[in-house]
């Protein structure tokens, strides 16, 4: 299973580029109109959202994929950041130097890494002077480059370690990859 916001985020990124047409036709042609109709309050099997991602990719040109992808991760980030982080720690995770910092985010992304993996395997590879890095080994949401998942990230590290933070995604499971792999750099 995976949190809700990977398809609720996405249809609020589908309604803010297209309204609510594009985001009805969208998740019909996925077979989840049911969501549309009651939104999903708890955690989703990690299927229904793979699938709406993957028909979004597949439905709409490249270019608006891509708006959507991002859009609907960063509004992931936001929520991740408003209702799930508490406020002091943000505070702390801001207050300290950047490589602490991230160290530290990542470990709580990885103790709960089931929300935006679901089934997939997450490593955060500790290899001295390799920087900060975290790894989806069959990530069930994997698309190419896996802008989704980056957007998140980038909402994350961009707010609470430093706003320079650059995601990259590094390898794909989407691509033929072992894992997704996101490295984290200070640009």
């Amino acid at each position: 299973k995976v949190g809700p916001n990977a398809i609720l985020q996405s249809r609020e990124a589908l309604e803010a580029l297209g309204g609510p047409a594009l985001a009805e036709e969208v998740f019909a042609k996925a077979g989840l109109s049911h969501l549309l109709r009651e939104p999903p309050r708890d955690m989703i099997a990690q299927g229904l959202a793979a699938r709406l991602h993957h028909r979004i990719a597949d439905i709409l040109p490249p270019g608006d994929a891509l708006i959507i992808a991002r859009d609907a991760g960063a509004r992931t980030g936001g929520y991740i950041l408003a209702h799930r982080i508490p406020r002091p720690a943000q505070a702390v995770l801001r207050a300290l130097p950047a490589p602490l910092s991230g160290r530290m985010l990542l470990k709580a992304i990885r103790a709960h890494a089931w929300t935006f993996a679901g089934s997939g395997a997450v490593t955060t590879p500790k290899r001295r002077g390799q920087g900060l890095a975290l790894g989806i080994a069959d990530n069930p949401l994997a698309l190419p480059g896996c802008p989704w998942h980056v957007a998140v990230f980038e909402v994350l590290f961009r707010t609470l370690v430093h706003p320079q933070m650059q995601v990259i995604h590094s390898c794909c499971c989407a691509q033929g990859g072992a894992c997704c792999r996101f490295e984290f750099r200070r640009g």
